[in-house]
Parts: structure tokens; sequence; C-alpha cells
């Protein structure tokens, strides 16, 4: 996102968004619950550091995922995990 200033003299002046874009896709993402390691959410929860998801979203959870349905993405390449690679006892 920009946003461009016009000082008095005429000179252009533009302010660059530099937050990266942690997401990736096209924003449907963003309506989904994901699946990610288990063991990484309490560290990401703590110190803020982003998470992959199984469908290779990256983000910093924010938000309750019981309120969203299962990426479908992330559904079907966990179901297609072995049993012992899907963190189950």
């Amino acid at each position: 996102m920009s946003e461009t200033e016009v000082l008095p003299e005429q000179d252009t002046r533009v302010h660059e968004d530099v937050r990266p874009d942690l997401s990736h896709g096209d924003g449907d993402h963003e309506r989904f619950a994901h699946y990610v390691q288990k063991n990484k959410i309490v560290e990401s929860s703590v110190m803020g550091t982003p998470l992959v998801a199984l469908c290779g979203k990256v983000w910093v959870p924010s938000r309750d995922p019981k309120r969203y349905p299962v990426c479908p993405t992330c559904k079907e390449i966990y179901e297609h995990l072995p049993a012992g690679d899907r963190g189950e006892d």
C-alpha cells in the first residue's frame, strides 16, 4: 500500500508500507483455520513468530481457529500424511 503526498513546492513524496506481507495467495486463506505443527503453536503465541500451514500459508495467528472452517488444502494434505506424521498418539 502506498500513499502519495503533494508538498507545497510540487514535489511528490511516496510513503511505502514496509510491513512484510506474510500471507500467500489471493486472500482466501484468511477465511480458514489451518493445520500447523502442534509444537509451533505455543512458540508463535508467545514470541509472535509466523507459522507455516500445510498449505503453505505463512502468518501470525491472532484469532480463534474454531470460528472458521478448516482450509480444504490443509485438510487434504493432512489426510494423505502417514499416521505417524500427523502428530497422533
